[in-house]
């Protein structure tokens, strides 16, 4: 399978570092990323769609790319995480409506986990949703997505809410001060 390369977006673009020396682009991802996005979700292990959806499923649709790309980087916030231009990483918040809570979402791809991507990823989403008003995030995910549970205990200690069937409902306070250093998680 050949990589896409995705356009570049009109939102900013910063360069990043890695702890390994790696370097990477993070930006908005807009409308123009429809086709990186899908080729990033076609190069996903079984297992990893399997975090993020909760299930085994095919391709994305026409209309979950429309609704992952088009955002308004504000209460719909949608990041990309560009090795070489290719994307390897997105990481995403929807702010819960008539709160100060935001529902986020992240995903790195197999060959990128553990070098930090899902850290780098979170820390922004931490940075542009307080300046938006967002003082808490939520997520749903699988009590065996251990690096996911990991990545979310890295901003604030994490409340589970409710837990059933293997799932669990985590509420992270964000905190409150501008500048957010997350720990690189590679483990």
């Amino acid at each position: 399978m050949t990589a896409l390369v995705a356009p570049r977006s009109s939102t900013a673009t910063t360069e990043h570092v890695l702890p390994d020396g790696t370097s990477l682009a993070l930006r908005g991802l807009d409308p123009g990323d429809g086709g990186a996005l899908r080729t990033f979700h076609l190069g996903l292990s079984i297992e990893t769609v399997y975090y993020r959806f909760f299930c085994a499923r095919g391709p994305l649709t026409d209309a979950e790319v429309t609704y992952f790309t088009h955002v308004d980087q504000r209460s719909r916030v949608a990041l990309g995480v560009f090795a070489d231009g290719v994307l390897v990483a997105v990481g995403r918040y929807d702010r819960l409506p008539g709160t100060t809570d935001a529902e986020v979402a992240c995903v790195v791809t197999d060959a990128w986990q553990h070098h930090g991507v899902g850290t780098l990823l979170l820390a922004r989403l931490v940075e542009i949703a307080r300046r938006s008003g967002v003082r808490r995030f939520v997520a749903e995910t699988l009590l065996s997505n251990t690096r996911m549970l990991r990545l979310l205990s890295e901003v604030a200690p994490m409340r589970t809410s409710s837990v059933g069937s293997g799932l669990a409902r985590v509420l992270v306070d964000l905190p409150a001060g501008p500048d957010t250093t997350l720990r690189c998680v590679t483990g």
